[in-house]
């Protein structure tokens, strides 16, 4: 047996308090061989990463309501150390950077993005998943 075994699928949380673009980003994903998960706020985001190690990368709108996408990260890599983050946002980036939404070091794919950018951006932010 000299073949390595097979990996498995990456799980992706992703946030976003429309429905429908939740919807669209998760069958992406799938499509694409990713595990998903999803979530319309952070609470709700918060008790899926806890009941979840799995969770190898969050993909968040970075204004939802309650937090920004920025705080849900940071609590959610509070809990899972090592969890890659991308950000979706209609905002530039350094708009979001200049804000104080995201660090400059953030990944941030605007709005509106094709599967092939938010793909490229999560085998960034997950390297087994390259």
């Amino acid at each position: 047996m000299s073949e390595a075994p097979v990996a498995e699928r990456p799980t992706v949380l992703v946030v976003d308090d429309e429905e429908d673009l939740r919807d669209i980003m998760r069958r992406m994903l799938e499509r694409r061989g990713y595990a998903t998960l999803v979530a319309g706020d952070p609470e709700e985001a918060i008790s899926v990463c806890r009941e979840h190690p799995e969770i190898a990368a969050l993909v968040t709108d970075l204004t939802l309501p309650g937090a920004s996408g920025g705080e849900l990260a940071g609590q959610a890599s509070d809990l899972r150390p090592g969890l890659g983050v991308v950000f979706i946002s209609g905002l530039p980036k350094d708009i979001a950077v200049t804000k104080g939404l995201v660090g400059a070091d953030a990944l941030l794919v605007k709005k509106p993005f094709t599967a092939d950018a938010l793909l490229a951006a999560l085998k960034a932010v997950i390297p087994q998943a390259g």
